[in-house]
């Protein structure tokens, strides 16, 4: 089940069914495995619970490191930089993304490359930065079309490209 409903045309964070999510949190409990500590994790953060979130995302980037794939451990560690993100961490956040996104992609491993760099977009974003934003999005949205990416998730990368070039073009008829 998605509990993403679409996307903040502005703000270009998840959209999520708020109850659904705090029903999933509880459902959850204190499960341990990798899939499970990532689930909470992600709830935590889209709830606004940022400090219970990177507490957690950090056991999960150790978990991941001692019992997870390489994949697994990319995932988490792109996980707690977009939890870094939330709480306006932006240059730690965009250091890691940028090493998970190099490392992804000369793997080969399109999809978290993509996912690094749609992160590392919205850090950008986040931070004012809209052309290095922009960048980010078209490198993911390339990216999840080499993957045969669902229509959902290129529609999400169009939709970030879209608003990073309206901040972009705000910002600079704004000086």
């Amino acid at each position: 089940m998605s509990y993403i409903h679409g996307y903040d045309p502005d703000t270009l964070r998840e959209q999520v069914d708020l109850r659904a999510c705090k029903d999933r949190l509880d459902e959850i409990g204190e499960q341990r495995s990798l899939p499970a500590l990532l689930e909470r994790v992600w709830l935590l953060k889209v709830l606004g619970r940022l400090e219970d979130s990177l507490v957690l995302s950090e056991q999960s980037v150790r978990v991941a490191r001692m019992a997870g794939t390489r994949k697994d451990l990319l995932r988490a560690r792109i996980l707690h930089a977009s939890v870094l993100q939330f709480r306006g961490a932006y240059a730690a956040a965009e250091q890691e993304l940028t090493s998970c996104a190099y490392e992804a992609e000369g793997k080969d491993w399109n999809s978290i490359a993509a996912f690094a760099y749609t992160h590392r977009g919205k850090v950008f974003y986040d931070a004012g930065d809209f052309v290095s934003a922009r960048a980010d999005f078209k490198r993911a949205l390339f990216l999840r079309q080499e993957s045969g990416a669902s229509d959902d998730q290129l529609e999400a990368a169009l939709l970030a490209i879209d608003a990073a070039d309206r901040r972009r073009t705000g910002a600079s008829v704004a000086s």
